[in-house]
């Protein structure tokens, strides 16, 4: 058979433990008043397909468990490190005194084109997204380290909140994976 689709069983999951344990890509997602617990969950999933070390939560932004929440994360809520912060601006800043870059995925003056953004090797990085309907908070765009805008060439200039997520990880992981890769080389 040309093509086989693999079974559940062998795509080498990691379970729970081995997830905990494995080295996490240096991604923080920080999430701004997320209204639906539908989106919520597609974070969590995207975040655990890719090793995101942790979400915060913030706002109204609901926390599992929640039925609604686990229908979409399909468990990743128990891999997924996370954390609820009332303020998104406190974690922001606590984030930057940690010496996390903190990038606000919205469409504003100064925003860099996801495509032309560079991940610096070694660099831990934030991204905030926000509410479905006025995105991220201001305050919070005006205190990022960047912006970073996913190009769009539609008429809508819109996308979901968890597509966008998803885009982003992917992108985000796939540069931070070629930089240890491009290290790594170097290194021998």
């Amino acid at each position: 058979m040309k093509n086989r689709k693999l079974k559940n069983s062998e795509l080498e999951r990691k379970s729970i433990e081995e997830f905990k344990e494995a080295e996490k890509t240096p991604i923080i997602v920080v999430l701004d008043n997320i209204r639906s617990l539908n989106n919520i969950g597609s974070v969590f999933r995207s975040a655990d397909a890719f090793l995101i070390e942790k979400i915060y939560l913030c706002g109204i932004t609901a926390q599992p468990p929640h039925k609604d929440i686990q229908k979409t994360a399909l468990g990743a809520t128990e891999t997924v490190a996370w954390e609820y912060v009332e303020n998104t601006l406190d974690v922001v800043e606590k984030l930057q005194k940690e010496q996390t870059k903190v990038f606000t995925i919205e469409q504003a003056e100064g925003s860099v084109m996801l495509n032309d953004f560079k991940a610096q090797v070694g660099e831990k990085i934030a991204v905030v997204f926000g509410n479905e309907v006025k995105g991220v908070q201001q305050k919070v765009v005006s205190a990022s380290d960047g912006i970073i805008e996913i190009p769009q060439l539609g008429t809508k200039h819109s996308l979901n909140i968890s597509v966008s997520v998803g885009v982003v990880l992917w992108d985000l992981f796939s540069k931070i994976s070629q930089n240890n890769r491009e290290q790594s080389y170097m290194s021998h």
